[in-house]
């Protein structure tokens, strides 16, 4: 049986002809050529007619245009090899400028071209990838001859190609200066270094770049944290302050009482022993500061609800005063029927509260004040006086608001009612 390609004996490329053969022996110097039964691989694209003649361009292939579809038509392109077959000439310099005179034409010699220079060893390892030799060389070549990356590169923008499958030919005396010089091992081991040099200084910059924004970024949220923190601070001072003023408030409006309490028993003194009332213009010569006289005329306004409330919530106290457990449990549970409707406005059970009942009258019902209380959040007495009841429609957030802060007050504040 006829062959139906060649073999290289020394690094196994596969040849389809002959003109193959003397192309990969010129660029490799291998000599060892042997017939081989076995056709080259002849793998079309099934979506762009692309023909690949090993795996590795199929896989290059797939890569740059995503076509997976191959047919294998080895056993339709492989013909017999042919060794009689004529080897082709050196192109010669027929194709001369038309427009010279003929004897310029005739004076010039043929110019001989050869089969460019490569580096032998990326030559082989390209080879051994299963690029045919003179898709390697011309890979090489144009590539610049540095790198198997870039010849593998050039492969895959390039072959689409009609000359791809073409072993590229020069001048023989000619040198461009397109094709760059081949490196030495040392010096493609020295660029290598040069390059991972240059590459761990630019990670390192970008690390010390890294590294400075994250130290801004902290001192940014650090500066924030301390504001916050000096912002609390400053809304706990004002809160204190604020706490300190009402109490000390609450303390004066608890002495003027006591000594308006003291004046009226005075008066009442002299008025069961039979004396004239004191002369204001005889009294002792601490008169009263301008407040005091300002405050005289208070009684006019009409009291607000919350003084009510904290008339209400004195009385029980004073009334009381022996027990204190029994007043503050009085308190605390008047807070829970304002807390509970406050917070379920709209469920009966918390707005309707039975008179009769034995726990509410041993907290709240049998002390003078309670009741009073919550009739000022709102509650009326129904049924015989047998419940105390609070409409929906009068439920006022506000005024429970104000009864449950009064409540809040008469519990912590230890001046509350005692003076």
């Amino acid at each position: 049986m006829a062959g139906l390609s060649l073999r290289c004996g020394d690094c196994g490329a596969q040849l389809r002809s002959v003109e193959e053969a003397q192309a990969h022996a010129e660029a490799t110097n291998h000599a060892n050529f042997v017939e081989s039964t076995e056709a080259v691989l002849n793998l079309v694209c099934s979506d762009c007619g692309k023909p690949c003649r090993s795996q590795t361009e199929v896989d290059l292939h797939t890569k740059r245009t995503g076509h997976k579809n191959f047919a294998d038509k080895t056993a339709e392109a492989a013909k017999p090899i042919d060794l009689e077959a004529p080897l082709k000439p050196a192109s010669s310099s027929d194709a001369t400028d038309v427009d010279a005179p003929a004897s310029a034409s005739a004076s010039e010699e043929p110019q001989e071209m050869v089969v460019p220079e490569v580096n032998k060893e990326m030559l082989a390892d390209l080879e051994a990838m299963g690029f045919a030799t003179a898709r390697a060389t011309r890979a090489l070549h144009f590539s610049g001859n540095s790198t198997i990356e870039g010849a593998i590169n050039w492969l895959s923008e390039h072959q689409e190609d009609a000359d791809i499958d073409e072993m590229p030919l020069v001048p023989a005396n000619s040198k461009t200066e397109d094709n760059k010089p081949s490196l030495t091992p040392e010096e493609m081991k020295i660029k290598a270094q040069e390059l991972r040099e240059r590459a761990r200084k630019k990670k390192e910059e970008e690390e010390r770049r890294m590294e400075r924004e994250r130290e801004k970024e902290r001192i940014r949220i650090g500066k924030e944290l301390l504001e916050a923190k000096r912002i609390e601070e400053q809304n706990e001072r004002k809160r204190m302050i604020e706490l300190r003023r009402l109490e000390k408030e609450e303390e004066k409006r608890a002495r003027e009482k006591i000594r308006q309490k003291l004046e009226e028993d005075k008066a009442e003194r002299r008025r069961k022993l039979g004396l004239p009332p004191e002369d204001p213009a005889a009294s002792k010569p601490s008169a009263p500061p301008p407040v005091e006289e300002k405050k005289s005329a208070l009684p006019v306004r009409p009291a607000t609800k919350a003084e009510q409330m904290r008339d209400c919530l004195r009385n029980l106290k004073q009334q009381n005063k022996d027990d204190d457990a029994k007043v503050k449990r009085a308190f605390q549970t008047l807070l829970t029927y304002i807390g509970n409707v406050a917070k379920n406005p709209d469920e009966e059970k918390f707005r309707k509260i039975r008179l009769t009942n034995a726990t509410f009258q041993e907290r709240v019902g049998n002390l003078h004040g309670g009741i009073e209380f919550l009739e000022l959040c709102g509650f009326e007495k129904l049924e015989g006086n047998e419940f105390l009841f609070l409409a929906r429609d009068k439920v006022d957030k506000a005024i429970l608001n104000t009864a449950g802060a009064e409540l809040n007050s008469a519990i912590t504040n230890p001046f509350f009612g005692v003076l």
